[in-house]
């Protein structure tokens, strides 16, 4: 394929589940004509990482803006069972210890389950900390859920999900979402979006490439 696409999310990036539609779009039109990445960024790792009731403030204002910007609605089970009780942990951990299974398992398919990791959190009220409630979410995709739940406690898959956050950051990309794309013939790799961005911009983006 001539082009490549990079998507730098985080799973429990508000924005990114904003922009996820777009970039489902993107994915479904583009599909075997453009190879697409998915990375994981640890936007909220070490002192950051904890309960969400420690952020609540900032996300109950922010989410509002969020829903005015892009059109999706954040669910009534994560109002009301994660950010109101203010107890569940929020850690990019193990989200992003996910993906790098998921990839493994399903390359092809690291879009989709970007989208429904964050449908499962932001939707659903799912709290992405805990290993069991990756189950029901890769046995949709016909994939062994305690597998990959002793997958997410593997030493290895943490040590790569850190290097792909280490990674991310390394390349300067501090902000998510982030889209870059390579062409085949070049090196360099073009940030094409960054922060939310319209389905038709960013098809007209892509089209300057070639795609």
């Amino acid at each position: 394929m001539e082009l490549k696409i990079i998507y730098l999310y985080d799973a429990l990036c508000g924005w990114c589940y904003g922009f996820s539609p777009v970039m489902q779009r993107i994915h479904e039109k583009y599909a075997g004509q453009i190879e697409f990445e998915v990375m994981s960024g640890g936007m909220i790792m070490g002192l950051r990482a904890g309960p969400i009731g420690e952020v609540a403030p900032y996300i109950a204002k922010a989410y509002t803006d969020v829903e005015n910007a892009t059109g999706i609605k954040f669910g009534a089970p994560f109002l009301e069972q994660i950010l109101a009780p203010g107890t569940a942990i929020f850690s990019s951990e193990m989200p992003g210890i996910a993906m790098t299974v998921f990839r493994k398992q399903r390359p092809e398919q690291v879009m989709e389950f970007a989208h429904v990791l964050q449908n499962a959190l932001y939707s659903s009220g799912i709290e992405l900390s805990i290993a069991e409630n990756y189950i029901p979410l890769v046995e949709s995709f016909g994939l062994s859920g305690p597998e990959f739940v002793e997958a997410l406690q593997n030493e290895e898959n943490r040590y790569e999900t850190m290097l792909e956050f280490q990674t991310v950051a390394n390349w300067g990309v501090n902000g998510f979402p982030t889209v870059l794309l390579k062409p085949a013939s070049d090196h360099q790799y073009y940030m094409i979006a960054r922060g939310y961005t319209s389905f038709e911009r960013l098809d007209e983006v892509i089209g300057k490439f070639g795609g």
